[in-house]
């Protein structure tokens, strides 16, 4: 098994290279290889159900000021039991302006800024218990790996790994530091995803059969303008075909399904549509600015990208992935069982428990009261307050912060974190190798098992106040 585990990564690291040059797993081969090989690697430490020495003060330390990272420090700050003790970013002028907005408050954080490894730094002081990364993709596992080693939990903005290798790397450092690595997943936190995850544990739809998620979301002029995303880090990750954005639709079915607690994937096959707009966009505009001819001569994603993903125990996984046509912003976020179902977007969100119809605007109401779950009742209110995407994200920071300082295990763990960013590179290979179904590691060693569900009763913890 130790020998399967290793040709495992020698042949994950040869995708890895050929990633690097043109985006795709290039040869059949490399894809047939990694199929056979994919194998449970031996669990030093079970990380589910984990709880780490309670931590009366979390200590943050921010990577990552550009995007995410400004809201990420704003919601923080109004936790108590927070202090921010750093705050770093190349970028001078981001990390000046995120310390200014703490001005007045308890927080005085250190900056370490000007330098590409400046982040080593902030990892290595002894004074900070979590380090909460949102940078570009390619830094996050390299940036977790360090700050893992340096003893520090991390949080991690999705996805939180590019390779296969880097998935292992994760869960491994973890099981062996026993320091928390958690990816940032907000929308496992949205009220409705939330709702229907306490529904269907609760029995509501049955046995659940079929899940759909996406991320649908019209980026193109976004990806392509200079300011947006530093160094066009975001724009340059387009030159991958497959889903490169898996986690937003896939966490919160994920949860639905308990996979890694009761239940795991299996294989997937992916398919992507040719691309009909991004290279047409770069050569648009390289004809009036030399700055994008770089971008005019590369390959891109096709628009649409379909990935299918069967469970071990015979459910169904539908994701989307388009970020480069007009679509309506789309999640999907479908839940379908032997009772009933659940759909959410187009908006408003429906619930049925039949082929009849939706249940009408009075009896979702009804629902919403009967089965709202306890982080809602206890915070929903403060966290719409406070915001981030509807107060989502707040729901997540606050519940981070309130299982470290209670010593309690967190929602969403290391193998959460390696699965799900997992199926960005198996869809890239699965649509290099003509939609060739490709297996899904088993990041937890045969665990899933035995894990048990995510506590979302509230009956443990729940005490953190918030600052408004």
């Amino acid at each position: 098994m130790k020998q399967n585990r290793r040709n495992f990564l020698k042949v994950s690291s040869l995708a890895g290279l050929s990633f690097a040059g043109s985006g795709i797993f290039n040869t059949r081969a490399h894809a047939e290889e990694h199929r056979k090989n994919s194998n449970v690697s031996p669990q030093k430490f079970n990380m589910c159900g984990y709880a780490a020495p309670k931590l009366e003060t979390v200590r943050i330390g921010f990577v990552g000021l550009g995007n995410r990272g400004p809201g990420a420090v704003n919601r923080m700050s109004k936790i108590d039991g927070v202090s921010i003790k750093a705050l770093c970013d190349i970028r001078p002028d981001k990390v000046n302006s995120v310390k200014k907005s703490l001005e007045g408050s308890e927080h005085n954080p250190q900056i370490y800024t000007g330098k590409e490894e400046e982040w080593k730094r902030m990892c290595d002081r002894a004074d900070i218990d979590l380090i909460y990364i949102a940078t570009p993709w390619s830094l996050h596992a390299p940036m977790a790996l360090y700050a893992m080693e340096q003893g520090k939990h991390v949080c991690i903005e999705v996805p939180a790994a590019k390779t296969i290798e880097e998935c292992w790397q994760l869960v491994e450092t973890s099981e062996r530091t026993r320091k928390h690595c958690m990816i940032l997943e907000n929308c496992c936190y949205d009220f409705f995803e939330l709702l229907t995850l306490n529904m269907a544990r609760q029995g509501m739809f049955g046995e659940i059969i079929h899940t759909e998620g996406a991320y649908n979301h019209d980026l193109l002029n976004a990806n392509f303008r200079k300011e947006t995303y530093y160094d066009m880090w975001r724009l340059k990750e387009n030159f991958r075909n497959g889903n490169l954005y898996p986690t937003h639709g896939l966490g919160p079915i994920a949860q639905v399904l308990d996979i890694n607690r009761g239940d795991k994937m299996d294989y997937l096959v992916s398919t992507s549509t040719n691309d009909f707009s991004m290279h047409a966009k770069a050569t648009e505009l390289a004809a009036k600015d030399s700055f994008y001819q770089q971008f005019s001569t590369k390959t891109f994603r096709g628009n649409m990208n379909i990935t299918t993903i069967k469970t071990e125990k015979g459910k169904t996984i539908m994701l989307q992935h388009d970020v480069s046509s007009p679509n309506i912003y789309s999640r999907i976020f479908k839940v379908s069982g032997t009772k009933g179902s659940v759909i959410k977007y187009p908006d408003p969100p429906r619930i049925s428990f039949g082929d009849e119809g939706w249940i009408d605007s009075s009896e979702f109401s009804i629902m919403e009261k009967k089965f709202q779950p306890p982080i809602v009742a206890r915070v929903g209110e403060l966290a719409k307050q406070v915001g981030g995407h509807g107060g989502m994200d707040f729901l997540m920071d606050w519940r981070t912060i309130d299982c470290l300082r209670n010593g309690l295990p967190l929602d969403l763990d290391v193998y959460d974190a390696a699965l799900w960013s997992s199926i960005a590179p198996l869809s890239e290979q699965s649509v290099a190798s003509r939609s060739k179904s490709i297996d899904v590691p088993d990041f937890t060693g045969g665990s899933w098992k035995t894990n048990k569900p995510i506590d979302i009763s509230l009956k443990m913890g729940g005490t953190t106040k918030v600052k408004m």
